[in-house]
């Protein structure tokens, strides 16, 4: 053999030893549950099979509160994932991050997708943005809370099943008859008190949660949730309680086991529950967010629930590149309308949003354009737009704490709620 062949032979053999082109990994750090999860899984499969450049694993990290302060710990000790799944309320403490978040806009630019926030839904990408119009994250799974009910149960007690309660004074009304029929002996029950039973219920009813535009107009806030339609509400959700027609589940989500173990009749939740609702199999129906029938303005809009995708500072071009091309594939119509159809949760561009609408899917599953139609039906008022405070997921916790004594019977409906001011006032001024 030739010298020149053996160099050559070398060569290839060389050439055929090398490892593969090795793919930026990108860790995606979540809290989703139960079908939510599968769509997280499937998701990050689809994207990975499309392209060979980088390759996204998702990483359950518990309860959204868990997985906002897995977030604050890995940054500390600088060991970020490149995005992470952040709930509402923390929006304000990513925010306030300035540094270690890397603007959503800047990183879609670095995949060469010109950003358009114009293509999003109005009333998600204003709540995730600064306010010069800049949006920081991406709206992966925002949601707005519904009415969930059983229609067997419904039927059991003599009530309409295509006509569900509108007004919460009709929900306890309806949850007192449910009980007293023997139809199920918990009536009502709810997850997330807090982003439903006020922060939603200030935007619904168009009242105030707090001053300064309830934190969107300045950090200087002074909570108003003491004020007559908040504690005449907690007084009866306490009286529900106490006849054993409301059953409270727990702080976040864990209430939905009560209606989907059929327990429990009724249930406001997330829109966002409904993957786990359907897969139940139980005969349900979906009305709007009850709204006071003492409230003028009533019913406003939601606001958004769910959570966003946030991407650390720090990371490397490539890595930019990457997570621009995953939020560029997640942007896609056909993504979003799948999972919008499946999980419940909204589709966050207009072309989804329309493309489903198109598809007739509104018309063979009735409630599913709920959520949607809640949150754009008005042009938001200073009370609507949502609450941003630099401490909210802490605010949450003393709203919980007060709302646990309150429902065990330790304290009465205004107690709780001056509580809550006090000590949630306290709070902010600390954070500030």
């Amino acid at each position: 053999m030739s010298i020149r062949s053996l160099i050559l032979s070398g060569v290839l053999a060389a050439t055929t030893a090398l490892p593969a082109f090795a793919q930026t990994e990108l860790q995606w750090w979540h809290a989703m549950t139960g079908a939510n999860n599968e769509v997280v899984d499937t998701l990050a499969k689809e994207f990975n099979d499309s392209q060979k450049d980088y390759k996204v694993v998702p990483v359950f990290k518990g309860t959204y509160p868990e997985t906002l302060n897995a977030g604050i710990a890995a940054f500390r000790a600088k060991q970020t994932p490149a995005i992470i799944q952040v709930f509402d309320v923390g929006t304000g403490v990513m925010m306030g991050a300035e540094g270690a978040v890397k603007p959503v806009a800047e990183v879609l630019e670095a995949a060469g997708e010109k950003f358009d926030k114009s293509k999003y839904l109005p009333g998600i990408v204003a709540y995730y943005s600064k306010p010069d119009g800049t949006m920081l994250s991406f709206p992966y799974n925002s949601s707005s809370p519904i009415l969930y009910y059983n229609k067997d149960i419904f039927k059991k007690a003599g009530l309409d099943v295509d006509n569900p309660p509108k007004t919460w004074q009709e929900v306890f009304e309806t949850a007192r008859k449910i009980k007293k029929s023997g139809a199920s002996d918990c009536g009502y029950t709810s997850t997330w008190l807090t982003w439903i039973h006020l922060e939603n219920f200030a935007a619904w009813n168009d009242v105030p949660y707090g001053t300064e535009e309830n934190g969107l107009a300045g950090t200087d806030v002074k909570l108003e949730l003491n004020e007559p339609i908040y504690v005449e509400h907690f007084k009866a959700l306490a009286d529900l309680a106490k006849e054993g027609v409301f059953r409270y589940g727990g702080r976040t989500s864990e209430a939905k086991q009560l209606f989907l173990s059929g327990e429990c009749a009724m249930l406001t939740e997330s829109s966002g529950g409904l993957g786990d609702v359907v897969k139940s199999g139980i005969n349900y129906g979906i009305g709007q967010l009850p709204y006071d029938e003492n409230a003028k303005s009533a019913p406003q809009n939601t606001i958004p629930g769910g959570a966003s995708l946030w991407v650390f500072g720090g990371k490397s071009d490539e890595e930019y590149k990457g997570i621009g091309a995953f939020f560029k594939f997640l942007s896609q119509t056909d993504v979003q309308q799948r999972l919008h159809e499946k999980s419940g949760y909204l589709p966050v561009t207009t072309a989804a949003y329309e493309q489903t609408k198109k598809s007739g899917f509104y018309e063979k599953n009735p409630g599913r354009e709920t959520p949607i139609t809640q949150m754009m039906g008005k042009e938001p008022t200073g009370n609507s737009k949502g609450v941003r405070l630099p401490n909210l997921p802490q605010i949450r916790d003393i709203e919980n704490e007060q709302f646990e004594a309150l429902l065990a019977g330790k304290q009465d409906a205004q107690t709780t709620m001056d509580n809550i001011v006090k000590l949630g006032n306290a709070a902010i001024a600390e954070a500030q």
